[in-house]
C-alpha cells in the first residue's frame, strides 16, 4: 500500500476528565487521523497514581463529539473481559457511535487480572482465556444461548446479541507469536501489534525486523488455515520504545513508510499527552504537518 493511503491511528490515554478529553477527540478527527484509540487497562506500570477512564464509556462519549472518525479499544483487555459483557458493550457503541467502532482485543496484563479478581495466571493461561475470549464471542454473534470453554462459559442468555439493523463491530485481534496470529486467521477481522514484549529494549532497527518477522508469521498462519493473507486489516502502534515517530515530521513519515513496505496497512501513533518532556509527549504540529503531507487533510 503506498503511504500516502495508509490508514493512520492516534492513540489516546483517556488520562484527563471527559471535559479536556473531547477536545482531544474533536481534534484528531480535524488533523485528519482515521483512527482514534483508547487503552483499556485497570492500572499500569506507566501510570502509577493516575486516573484512566473505561474504555467503551469513553468511545461511546467520543462518537457524540465526532463525525467520521472512527473509534477504538487497543486492546480491549482478556485478563478480566469475559464473552457475553463485552459483546453488550461492544454492540452498544457499535449502535450509538454509527458502526464506528473497532475492538481491538488481546490477551491483556498480568496486572489486571490482579486488580480484577486477586488472580495472578502465567502467560499460557492468559492466552488460553484470550482464546476463549475470542471463541466466546464468536458464539455470542452467533446468538448462542449457552457455551462452554476451556475456562470462560456463559448460559442462559435469551436477549439478542446485537440491536436490529447492527452488524458486529471490526475485530482487531492483538497477536505475537503463532498461537495468536493462528488465531487472528481464524478469526480476526484485522491483526494489530506493538512488537510484543521486551519491545521498550530494542533499537529501531531490532523493531523493524522484529514486526517484519511478525507479519510473515500471519501471512504463514493465514495459508495455514486456507485464508487469503490480504484479507487481515493489519495494524502497527509505534511509539512504546525506543522508536519515536512523533519526535519529527520526517520521522513520521519514515514509520509510515517502512511500516507499509513490511505490509501493514494500518500505522498508530501516541497522541500528545502529558508535557513537554513526558514519554508520551509529541508536538502536535508534527501530526498536523505531516498527515497533510500524507494526503489527510
Amino acid at each position: 500500500m503506498p503511504p500516502s493511503i495508509m490508514r493512520l491511528g492516534a492513540m489516546v490515554l483517556q488520562t484527563r476528565p471527559w471535559h479536556q478529553l473531547s477536545d482531544e477527540f474533536r481534534a484528531i478527527e480535524e488533523v485528519g487521523y482515521d483512527v482514534a484509540y483508547v487503552a483499556d487497562h485497570l492500572t499500569h506500570a506507566t501510570m502509577p497514581g493516575r486516573w484512566l477512564g473505561d474504555a467503551f464509556t469513553t468511545l461511546a462519549a467520543a462518537s457524540g463529539v465526532t463525525r467520521r472518525l472512527e473509534l477504538g479499544t487497543l486492546v480491549a483487555s482478556a485478563a478480566y473481559r469475559t464473552p457475553v459483557p463485552l459483546a453488550r458493550a461492544m454492540a452498544t457503541v457499535t449502535d450509538i457511535s454509527g458502526g464506528r467502532l473497532v475492538v481491538g482485543l488481546g490477551a491483556g496484563s498480568p496486572a489486571c487480572a490482579a486488580a480484577d479478581r486477586a488472580a495472578h495466571p502465567s502467560a499460557p493461561e492468559m492466552m488460553d482465556r484470550f482464546v476463549d475470549l475470542v471463541e466466546g464471542l464468536c458464539q455470542v454473534w452467533d446468538q448462542a444461548a449457552e457455551w462452554r470453554g476451556s475456562g470462560l462459559a456463559f448460559e442462559g442468555v435469551e436477549t439478542l446479541p446485537l440491536p436490529p439493523g447492527v452488524t458486529a463491530p471490526h475485530l482487531l485481534l492483538a497477536a505475537h507469536g503463532r498461537r495468536g496470529l493462528d488465531l487472528v486467521a481464524r478469526h480476526g477481522d484485522g491483526w494489530s501489534t506493538y512488537g510484543g514484549v521486551g519491545v521498550a529494549d530494542l533499537t529501531p532497527d531490532e523493531f523493524w525486523t522484529r514486526v517484519g518477522e511478525q507479519a510473515a508469521g500471519l501471512t504463514a498462519a493465514c495459508e495455514r488455515h486456507g485464508r487469503d493473507p490480504s484479507t487481515p486489516r493489519r495494524s502497527l502502534l509505534v511509539g512504546f520504545g525506543k522508536l519515536r515517530p512523533t519526535e519529527s515530521v520526517g520521522s513520521f513519515l519514515d514509520a509510515v513508510e517502512r511500516a507499509s513496505t513490511a505490509g501493514f496497512d494500518e500505522v498508530v501513533v501516541y497522541w500528545p499527552e502529558g508535557e513537554p518532556g513526558d514519554r508520551f509527549w509529541s508536538d502536535p504540529e508534527v501530526h498536523a504537518e505531516a498527515l497533510s503531507r500524507l494526503g489527510k487533510t
